[in-house]
Order: structure tokens, then sequence, then C-alpha cells
């Protein structure tokens, strides 16, 4: 009997101790164009010198998952070691001729088709992460089936999240749409392109993963 508490007391210690060692996976998830691969590549930047990805303006241009390995971010004496990754832009659905101004008929379909197996693989990972945060355009309506559908699944996933209320340097942008949309959730007003507001986004991150 006493063994028995003994050894799942030492089972328990080790595998807390192993648990606070483990590499935080860090996950980017939002719909297409929010600004996450611009958000990842602020934060790469600032820790580590280097971009993630290739930033562009045609929607569902990430269609793999990418990810950058040992970055830490430090913020008032405290800091956080992860892996960030970065995911292909969550949709419902994906048309080709959402592609056709910008290439070719044969182009767009393979892209359509690359772009829906990114959503699948970005859903899966889901698994995976250990903290999210949802990249969201602050001049758009937050209220969408998609935004909705993320939320649900990381509720589902009890996984924490921080919303990274993206484009504050837009006219348009308005938080408190979003802070109303999803009260839940800490709200962090940023603009990943300019870098307004990173230092209190790192805090937070911090204080939200750490």
């Amino acid at each position: 009997m006493v063994m028995e508490f003994f050894k799942k007391f030492v089972d328990k210690f080790f595998n807390s101790l192993f648990r606070r060692k483990k590499k935080v996976k860090l996950g980017l998830y939002g719909p297409p164009n929010g600004g996450k691969t611009t958000l990842a590549n602020r934060i790469c930047q600032d820790w580590l010198g280097e971009d993630m990805g290739s930033v562009s303006n045609i929607a569902h241009e990430t269609r793999e998952i990418q990810i950058k390995e040992q970055i830490t971010i430090k913020s008032k004496g405290k800091e956080l070691n992860f892996n960030l990754v970065d995911t292909p832009g969550i949709a419902t659905k994906i048309d080709y001729e959402e592609f056709l101004k910008y290439m070719d008929e044969k182009t767009a379909k393979s892209r359509a088709k690359e772009a829906t197996k990114g959503v699948i693989d970005a859903i899966k990972w889901l698994d995976d992460m250990d903290t999210v945060i949802i990249v969201l355009d602050s001049t758009k309506d937050p209220y969408t089936q998609v935004n909705i559908t993320i939320i649900g699944n990381l509720q589902a996933r009890n996984i924490p999240v921080l919303i990274a209320a993206n484009k504050v340097d837009l006219k348009k942008s308005d938080i408190k749409k979003i802070e109303a949309a999803f009260p839940q959730y800490k709200v962090m007003g940023i603009s990943a392109k300019y870098g307004n507001n990173m230092d209190e986004f790192y805090e937070e991150l911090i204080s939200l993963a750490g």
C-alpha cells in the first residue's frame, strides 16, 4: 500500500517536472488575411531577427503549417520559450474562383485544393496546441461563421486563448466590437505591420501561456 502510494507520488512528480520543461506550442489561428503571418514575422523579427514566412494579399497564401522553433520572448523580468506555429487561414468554404483574378484556372483549382487541405491540417493541429492566438482583422465584423467555428473548437479543447485584434492602425478598426463578440477572452489591439502595442501584447502572452 505504502509502495503503491510512493510510486504514484514519484510518477506524479516526474510527470509534472517534464510537463514544466515541455516546449510550449503556440498556434496562430484565424480567418484568411487577418494578419497571422504578418504577426508571426513581427514576433520572429523582434526576438530572432528574421522572418517566419512571406506575406501576401491573396487569401489562403499560407497553405501549409509553418513552424519556427526556439523563440524566447521577455517582458518585465518574465520570459516564455515556445515553438511558433503559423496555420493556414480557416474558411468554411474555399472556391477556386476566389483565385481566378490572380492566376489561371488550372492553377486556381490546384490552389483551392491545397488551401482546403491546409484548413483541415490546421484544425487537426489544434490538438497539439498549448496556447492559441486568434488573429482577427479589427476593421471587419467579428460575428462570422468562421470565427465562431474557431472559438468553438478552442473552447471544446479548453485551450488558453488570446485574441489579437490586428490592424489598429486603420481608421475602421473597432476593438470594442471584437470584445463584445468574444467577452470570454482577452482582446489585445495591435498592428503587426507597424508594431503598435507589441510590448503590451508580449506581456499579456507571457501571463497567459507562462
